[in-house]
C-alpha cells in the first residue's frame, strides 16, 4: 500500500489496554461448546458406530477423522484463545474509541467520540460465569459498531460510562 503523496504513511500503533486474563477461559470455553467440542463428539461418535457397526471401516475411517475432525478441532481449541488475547486490545482517548480484535481476521476500529450514538454493555451467560463484559460503542457510521470484548463486569461499566461522558462533552453530528 502506498501512501498518498500529500500524507505520508503512518503505522498505527496497537490499543494500550488488554483484556481482562479471564477472557482468555472464556473463549477456550466457547470453543468448546460451538467449534472443537461439537467437532470431537462427531469423530468419537462415529468411531463407536464405526466399531460397532463396521468394525471392517475402522483403518481408513480413523485416520481420516484424526485429519479432518480431530486435528481441527484441537488446534482451534489451543490457539485460538492465545492468539485472540495477543490481539484484542483497547483504549480511550481524549477524542476516539479504539479497539482491536479478531484473530484469524484481525480487526482495528476507531471511532470519534463526536459520533457516538450509543453505548451499550451486554454480558452472556458464559461472561456472566466469568465476570466479563462487552462494551459495544454504537457510532453514527456504516462500517458498524465498536465492540470491545473481554473486559472485567465493573471495567465495562465504568468504561461505558467514561465513553457516554467524553461523547457528552464533545460536540458532533451523531446527536
Amino acid at each position: 500500500m502506498t501512501a498518498h503523496r500529500h500524507h505520508p504513511q503512518v503505522a498505527l500503533r496497537p490499543p494500550r489496554n488488554a483484556v481482562d486474563p479471564r477472557a482468555r477461559r472464556w473463549w477456550t470455553v466457547q470453543a468448546l461448546v460451538t467449534v472443537s467440542g461439537p467437532a470431537l463428539l462427531t469423530a468419537g461418535t462415529l468411531l463407536v458406530l464405526s466399531a460397532l457397526l463396521f468394525p471392517g471401516a475402522l483403518p481408513w475411517l480413523a485416520p481420516l477423522l484424526l485429519v479432518t475432525l480431530v486435528l481441527p478441532a484441537l488446534g482451534y481449541l489451543l490457539a485460538m484463545p492465545r492468539l485472540r488475547q495477543r490481539v484484542h486490545a483497547w483504549e480511550l482517548g481524549e477524542g476516539a474509541v479504539y479497539a482491536a480484535g479478531g484473530w484469524y481476521w484481525q480487526k482495528r476500529r476507531i471511532a470519534p467520540l463526536s459520533r457516538v450514538q450509543t453505548v451499550d454493555t451486554t454480558r452472556g451467560p458464559l461472561q456472566q460465569a466469568f465476570g466479563l463484559a462487552t462494551v459495544t460503542v454504537t457510532t453514527a457510521s456504516t462500517a458498524g459498531d465498536v465492540k470491545i470484548s473481554g473486559l472485567a463486569d465493573a471495567d465495562a461499566r465504568l468504561l461505558a460510562e467514561r465513553i457516554a461522558d467524553a461523547a457528552r462533552v464533545l460536540p458532533g453530528d451523531a446527536s
